[in-house]
């Protein structure tokens, strides 16, 4: 076999382990910064009051006020805070609306991040920004929103509920499969991917049976670091297209939406995707199609089947198919509007992903 590709990793520390947010103060030594804004959702202080504490003196505050799809006036608001505390940097503790925020601030400002995922949200790994303003998120890449330190701490996890744990990880599944069929992947990038998708399927049936298991939430969290460093090192395709208009356009849930899209955006591409189709088979327990086994798994473990369930109407299918085909972007197969729209109606009714 021949190879012919191009492979850039990130410039990105981790430190991984049970326990490991008692050794935050170091990743900041590492980084020389000595004032960090603690950035988290509301309703997660607690977890953010903890990081502050472990960092004493270094804490300039929390900022609790990190909401999905990071509207412009939060992040405003957010990065003059920083600004008026004279933050060096910035803590986010929790998932991908506070990952969000703090590179947000890191857009504005340049402040280095240091990164505690509480969820399997994978942006953490990722110079992928995103902003959303009047109903439309826009999203970019820039390295100086990377996360210059992440802390992966599986205890951190054990708290997320199995609802959300269920579909985090589904989101960043999502990563690994568009990953394997991006046009800029690599046999790097499918390592990844394929050994990230394995963990997180073999990992989920544990963390719902016994969400405090740590070996459980250890395997998860694994998977989806190595899912979300895919995401940082490929393009997205339509999936992601999808799900940006819908949480951008419509304000669904974020993890949901990417577990109700996916198996249906995934069978669509699986014609023109065999070699991604080969390693899916390999990572997925049962048989059929990959689509097929994610859409009957999110369904055995009671994840959301529809996107009529989380808010959608019927009416709203036309306007999302026109902004997903409105500009290109690399996919496997040809996107057309009638195709989006029915692959759009199967997810909103929660039928069985078809190829369409």
């Amino acid at each position: 076999m021949t190879y012919d590709f191009v492979y850039q990793s990130l410039p990105m520390r981790v430190r991984f382990g049970a326990g490991s947010r008692s050794r935050l103060a170091e990743e900041l030594d590492h980084l020389g910064l000595h004032r960090v804004l603690v950035l988290c959702s509301p309703g997660h202080d607690h977890v953010a009051q903890q990081v502050a504490d472990l960092l004493g003196d270094r804490s300039v505050g929390i900022y609790p006020h990190a909401v999905m799809h990071v509207p412009a006036h939060v992040a405003e608001k957010a990065s003059a805070t920083a600004a008026d505390l004279g933050a060096d940097g910035c803590v986010t503790v929790g998932g991908g609306s506070a990952i969000g925020l703090g590179k947000a601030i890191a857009l504005k400002h340049r402040l280095p991040i240091v990164a505690v995922p509480t969820t399997y949200a994978g942006s953490e790994m990722t110079p992928v920004w995103g902003l959303t303003t009047n109903g439309r998120k826009e999203t970019g890449r820039d390295q100086a929103v990377l996360p210059r330190s992440v802390v992966y701490d599986p205890e951190l996890t054990t708290t997320l509920p199995v609802a959300m744990s269920v579909t985090s990880a589904f989101n960043a599944m999502a990563h690994a499969v568009e990953g394997l069929y991006a046009p800029d992947t690599s046999p790097i990038v499918s390592l990844l991917a394929e050994e990230g998708v394995r963990a997180l399927a073999a990992s989920l049936p544990g963390v719902v049976a016994d969400p405090t298991s740590l070996d459980a939430r250890s395997e998860a969290l694994y998977g989806a670091w190595l899912c979300g460093a895919t995401l940082g090192a490929t393009t997205m395709s339509l999936h992601h297209k999808l799900c940006h208009a819908l949480g951008g356009t419509l304000n669904l849930p974020h993890a949901q939406t990417h577990t109700v899209v996916l198996p249906h955006a995934l069978a669509f591409n699986e014609p023109a995707a065999p070699t991604a189709v080969a390693a899916l088979s390999r990572a997925l327990p049962g048989d059929g199609a990959p689509s097929l086994r994610i859409w009957r798994m999110s369904r055995d473990l009671g994840a959301p089947a529809s996107l009529a369930e989380l808010g959608m109407t019927e009416d709203d299918i036309d306007r999302i198919a026109d902004e997903v085909t409105a500009r290109p972007y690399g996919n496997p197969r040809p996107v057309t509007p009638d195709a989006v729209r029915a692959l759009l109606r199967a997810a909103w009714s929660g039928d069985r992903p078809s190829q369409h």
